[in-house]
């Protein structure tokens, strides 16, 4: 298969995903949109009768659980067309319904919580007795009742409910810019040849031993990003501002907390993530050092950060084969789970190669009732494997959350949303260091993995830190400009990775095409959750089946408590430093292993 992006039509439908078993038409969308939209009247019929007595109570939370199941279907299929071509202006539209309906939904439902939590504890308790089958929301209406303190009159949240749109607009915004309306120039490699610049193929172009190619990559994308530095600040400085308006008004003391306490996660664990990495610095240093003798070359720049040290091996991995290494990677989680990976690539999960308009990056959505979908763009590149098995990993997190929960405990919270992908790429790397005791290859595959120790724990952290750092600028009453953005992000990759490499003034654009900026910090679990997943992949490596247990228990909880007791019962205390600080010391000691192999 090229992977030269192409029009959707001509990719052949093995390798795009199944939307009809969703909706086998637009049409049948629609008439599932128009039942929803009806049933708001049902809704708006319980407001001031939620304390009335158990039975009412019982009946709402039940249709709630109802209109969430069918906006969850809903809002896949209006969003996976929509990714299919960022172009089409039907399905931008079938998303803008969507996204309508649920701000109506949310605006109906605004008397919701001021309602519950007007219910006294003598009160709550006796309807649980009056009506045992309530016991099942117990844990639902406790998250809802413990943040009373951010809960708002029932006037209030209506008019916060009525903002959601505005609210979603800098991502949206940015979307369009990024994914629709930037074209990039042509990179030229050093025989004069022409290589197309996208978003698919701008990680691969800088993988190339071409440095030539390398650097004509990379100034033709930022030199793109650079016409719209001034537009991307507006938007960012936005989504800062949406995200101090939400926390002032519900009485935070920042976005930081806000956000968080939504997954019941304290913000010590954010702190604690940026001060770990920050004491352990200097193994960046000695990593950026290293490569930098590896390549023989006198001055490293930031597009030499991705190219193999081992430049010689090239490896190409098609689809099939990349398939089949999963597979056999992941054995170590048995044969229930190897079952629903089988399902899932033969099954049309997966929409494989990239497209014109088709949006960047990958992704896994989960979708309750039917299977979860997960998009790629692959390019037959080891990465692209890795990518593969770290978003089937996020879609058996969902397929077992989806199938062992009900609807209201399904949906795992963020926090623990990156550790089932980065467990899956740990055993993956694992799995192709006990497959070569050849030198080069050896050296090659530590390597990838140092990139991954780089690109998830060191970035996604330094990423976290720029965002909080964005975030106290606009809380603190100063504006987001292109010129502060490029001085802190710039300041930024020279304190994580040190004077080895040389400050390309390009770089400093960067924060404007990482879309995580606009997931409310999100990007801090990456970090966290690469963490845990190499402690995660080393206990079932090291004790089999009892661990192997644990761990399917973790990806079958939803929600079902918090996610850092969920971590726990899976064998991982992310309230301790000690998980970051592990993996770095196998960071450290892959660092050595490297150089003695180079040698």
């Amino acid at each position: 298969m090229s992977t030269k992006p192409t029009n959707r039509n001509q990719i052949p439908a093995e390798f795009t995903w199944n939307l009809a078993d969703l909706f086998a038409s637009d049409d049948i969308w629609e008439n599932k949109l128009s039942e929803v939209k009806n049933d708001l009247n049902k809704i708006i019929a319980f407001a001031g009768h939620l304390s009335d007595n158990a039975k009412t109570l019982l009946d709402f939370l039940k249709l709630q659980d109802e209109i969430s199941l069918s906006m969850d279907q809903l809002g896949n299929y209006a969003y996976r067309k929509a990714d299919e071509d960022t172009r089409n202006s039907v399905y931008q539209q079938m998303k803008n319904k969507f996204t309508s309906l649920a701000v109506e939904i949310n605006q109906a439902c605004a008397f919701e919580v001021p309602e519950l939590l007007s219910i006294d504890e003598d009160t709550i308790e006796k309807f649980y007795k009056d009506m045992p089958e309530l016991e099942h929301y117990r844990l639902a209406l406790d998250r809802i009742r413990r943040q009373k303190e951010h809960i708002l009159s029932k006037e209030c949240e209506e008019i916060l409910a009525a903002t959601g749109m505005l609210r979603q607009a800098p991502d949206e915004i940015f979307s369009m810019l990024n994914d629709a309306d930037m074209t990039f120039n042509d990179a030229i490699d050093s025989n004069g040849n022409k290589h197309p610049v996208t978003h698919g193929s701008f990680v691969p172009l800088l993988q190339s031993s071409d440095r030539t190619l390398r650097q004509s990559a990379f100034k033709s994308l930022y030199g793109e990003y650079k016409k719209f530095r001034n537009t991307s600040a507006a938007i960012l400085n936005s989504q800062m501002k949406q995200l101090k308006f939400i926390s002032d008004m519900r009485k935070y003391k920042s976005p930081l907390e806000a956000s968080l306490d939504d997954t019941e996660v304290p913000t010590a664990i954010y702190h604690n993530l940026i001060k770990t990495v920050h004491a352990n610095m200097s193994s960046l240093h000695d990593y950026v050092s290293l490569r930098k003798k590896l390549l023989g070359v006198d001055e490293l720049h930031f597009y030499d950060m991705y190219t193999p040290i081992v430049a010689d091996e090239d490896f190409k991995i098609p689809y099939e084969e990349a398939k089949k290494i999963t597979l056999d990677a992941l054995k170590p989680l048995g044969e229930d789970y190897i079952s629903m990976l089988n399902e899932g690539f033969y099954n049309r999960w997966i929409d494989v190669y990239e497209n014109i308009g088709k949006r960047s990056g990958a992704y896994s959505a989960g979708a309750y009732g039917v299977h979860p979908y997960v998009l790629l763009n692959y390019t037959d590149t080891l990465d692209d494997v890795f990518t593969l098995v770290h978003e089937m990993g996020h879609a058996l997190h969902s397929y077992l959350s989806n199938k062992n929960q009900s609807v209201t405990y399904a949906n795992y919270v963020i926090f623990v949303a990156e550790v089932a992908s980065t467990c899956n790429e740990s055993l993956l790397m694992q799995y192709l260091l006990k497959q070569t005791s050849d030198k080069k290859k050896r050296a090659y595959l530590i390597n990838h993995f140092l990139e991954q120790f780089r690109g998830t724990l060191y970035r996604q952290t330094m990423f976290a830190e720029f965002e909080l750092w964005c975030s106290e600028q606009v809380q603190n009453g100063h504006a987001l400009t292109a010129d502060s953005l490029d001085e802190k992000y710039a300041q930024l990759n020279r304190q994580y990775y040190g004077n080895d490499v040389h400050l390309d003034s390009e770089i400093a654009l960067e924060w404007a095409r990482i879309p995580h900026f606009y997931y409310d910090f999100y990007v801090y679990q990456y970090a966290t959750g690469f963490s845990a997943a190499i402690a995660l992949s080393q206990r079932i490596l090291n004790e089999g089946k009892s661990a192997v247990e644990d761990y399917l228990k973790f990806l079958s909880g939803g929600c079902s408590t918090d996610p850092v007791s969920l971590l726990k019962q899976a064998g991982i205390d992310m309230d301790s430093p000690k998980p970051i600080e592990n993996a770095l010391q196998l960071f450290t000691s892959l660092i050595d292993e490297l150089r003695e192999l180079c040698k």
